[in-house]
């Protein structure tokens, strides 16, 4: 009786241990596509440069990821005929605690601003 109980509580230990873990990765993910569209919206600002809404995804995943770093790239692109920015960050997916051996890719998109005259 009590070595069933055990192997019962040590499963149930890791399946939430592992529920835990999925629930940082997504975590993650959202947090690092939150950032990349925020970078966007800043480089799309007519005021600022594609550099500036780069390097501002990256500050804002790593202040918001403590222990994760993230790469930023902007790119221009189009859609339905309009002027957007793109933002790509690539980061580590978290396997073990923050630690992981793979890596994601998001992209934060915003329509670029025009000059009024």
């Amino acid at each position: 009786m009590l070595a069933e109980q055990l192997m019962t509580m040590v499963l149930v230990v890791f399946v939430g241990l592992g529920v835990m873990q999925a629930a940082l990765a997504l975590h993650v993910r959202n947090t690092l596509i939150e950032a990349a569209a925020e970078g966007a919206r800043l480089a799309a600002r007519s005021d600022r440069t594609m550099s500036e809404g780069a390097s501002r995804a990256e500050t804002i995943a790593s202040e918001a990821l403590g222990g994760i770093d993230a790469s930023a790239q902007a790119s221009s692109g189009s859609w339905n005929g309009a002027d957007t920015v793109v933002i790509t960050l690539t980061a580590p997916i978290p396997v073990i605690g923050l630690w992981g051996p793979a890596s994601t890719s998001v992209s934060g998109t915003a329509l670029e601003e025009s000059a009024r005259g």
